[in-house]
């Protein structure tokens, strides 16, 4: 099953696809897509859509999309924005059919680490074990995104059984 999670932002959008079979599961590939804050914000949404059709283009078969829920910000303007983007992924997600699941920022973290309490370098570095990479994905964008695809993928198998 190929799972793509997406840590929603308006400057950077993590993605990260992965592939969960028998056995640990393989990271097929995560980084995030960055907008100019030269733009404006109706052309930085237009460029993560655009972005966005282009990497579902380019993975292929995905069976799940798993995308992070906001929590609320202190910064009222950066939620604003974070939650327009993040219209912007759920729709470009729609569009192409893919059965979607928003997942809150604690159930990410408690399926990454064990704790809903982690912290960023403690999901980068669990990614970085559960993946067998050299290094922790980098910028943490990337890797809360591979955290995301985890999470949704294990409630998506969880569902899948529950409907048999």
């Amino acid at each position: 099953m190929r799972v793509l999670g997406i840590d929603p932002g308006i400057d950077l959008m993590g993605f990260g696809l992965i592939e969960i079979g028998p056995g640990r599961p393989e990271l097929i590939e995560c980084g995030v897509v960055r907008t100019s804050r030269e733009l404006s914000t109706a052309e930085r949404l237009a460029e993560l859509y655009t972005d966005l059709s282009a990497l579902l283009i380019k993975f292929g078969k995905i069976d799940v999309a798993g995308v992070e829920e906001l929590f609320f910000a202190k910064n009222v303007t950066t939620a604003f924005l974070v939650g327009q983007a993040r219209g912007v992924i759920l729709l470009c997600l729609a569009e192409s059919k893919l059965p979607i699941i928003e997942i809150k920022p604690v159930e990410v973290k408690q399926a990454m680490t064990g704790s809903g309490n982690a912290d960023k370098k403690e999901v980068q570095k669990m990614v970085q074990l559960n993946f067998g990479l050299s290094e922790p994905p980098q910028p943490d964008d990337a890797a809360d995104a591979v955290a995301v695809a985890v999470a949704a993928g294990a409630m998506y198998k969880r569902n899948q059984q529950q409907n048999y």
